[in-house]
């Protein structure tokens, strides 16, 4: 299989920790891809333009993180980060909510490295950053309940907080103690945390 992303991405690395965890590490490529690149054979992998895209055996594409780690854990035999109990909704919307906890942060990122000082929006910029804020709150209460769970929800949970420590200095680290103490325990746990982290 190939995986397209690159280094950096939350999403990307949450579909890296996620492969390592099932097992299946070694049966994929990581291939780079350049989203600002329209030559990049990724816009014909996925029309969207977006990383991740997992290129099967069978040479189909699937697309995005949540479709990418359901599909590795089908592959790995079901049930193991997403599993079929009553738990399945609970651990899809962790997922979802830390999904959206990337892509606040990623616009914040983008307003930045995208537009010039002149074109940006304080009051875009300081709606994702509301964003963040709440999630980080929710997340924050529920830190102490996720115990030592590893499944698609925890998965996004540390991609979510390593790409706040990447991008905004972990900044958040400071008033969310428990939310620090997941991923403490999460990191000790799961080698790949730590392997698939880049240097600011």
């Amino acid at each position: 299989m190939i995986l397209r992303t690159s280094p950096a991405s939350p999403f990307g690395r949450k579909v890296k920790i996620a492969a390592a965890v099932l097992g299946l590490a070694d049966r994929i490529e990581i291939v780079a891809a350049d989203t600002n690149d329209p030559s990049d054979t990724l816009r014909t992998q996925n029309p969207l333009g977006k990383i991740p895209v997992l290129i099967t055996d069978e040479g189909k594409a699937l697309f995005d993180s949540p479709v990418i780690v359901a599909y590795l854990d089908h592959l790995a035999g079901g049930g193991r980060l997403v599993p079929a109990g009553p738990e399945r909704f609970e651990i899809l919307c962790l997922e979802a909510l830390c999904d959206g906890l990337m892509d606040a942060a990623l616009l914040q990122v983008y307003e930045g490295r995208f537009r010039s000082e002149d074109k940006r929006d304080a009051n875009w910029l300081g709606y994702q950053s509301a964003k963040v804020d709440r999630v980080l709150r929710v997340l924050e209460d529920q830190a102490d309940g996720l115990g030592d769970r590893i499944d698609a929800g925890t998965i996004a949970l540390a991609c979510a907080l390593g790409y706040l420590d990447l991008r905004f200095s972990g900044t958040w680290r400071e008033s969310h103690p428990r939310l620090v103490a997941f991923l403490e325990r999460f990191a000790a746990a799961v080698p790949a945390f730590e392997k698939t982290r880049v240097a600011a």
